[in-house]
């Protein structure tokens, strides 16, 4: 199945934001591993959050850059395009908790 990939606005500011080599990489990694099975993680490139309601996974882009997205029916949503050290500092700021996973 294919899905269609839509930027939010803030992902769409942070991939103008970097440099052009880097937002080809990013374009072409969106392309390739987002495109047609975003939900397959693997050791390196993707990877389901836990304990995370929003985004739902992360895409490694090469070294420094991280991809957050959500999956519904046919769509992936791209939420940030950041760099790795920036990681903690976003999540915490616009990460969602699953409710589910906190009660124990």
């Amino acid at each position: 199945m294919r899905f269609e990939i839509v930027l939010a606005p803030e992902a769409a500011e942070d991939l103008n934001d970097l440099k052009a080599a880097v937002r080809a990489e990013v374009r072409d990694a969106l392309e390739r591993f987002l495109r047609h099975d975003p939900m397959k993680t693997s050791k390196s490139r993707i990877k389901r959050l836990r304990g995370m309601a929003s985004p739902e996974y992360r895409l490694r882009v090469g070294d420094e850059i991280r991809v957050f997205f959500d999956v519904s029916e046919q769509t992936v949503e791209v939420l940030a395009i950041i760099l790795k050290s920036q990681v903690n500092d976003w999540l915490e700021k616009h990460g969602e908790p699953d409710e589910a996973s906190d009660s124990v």
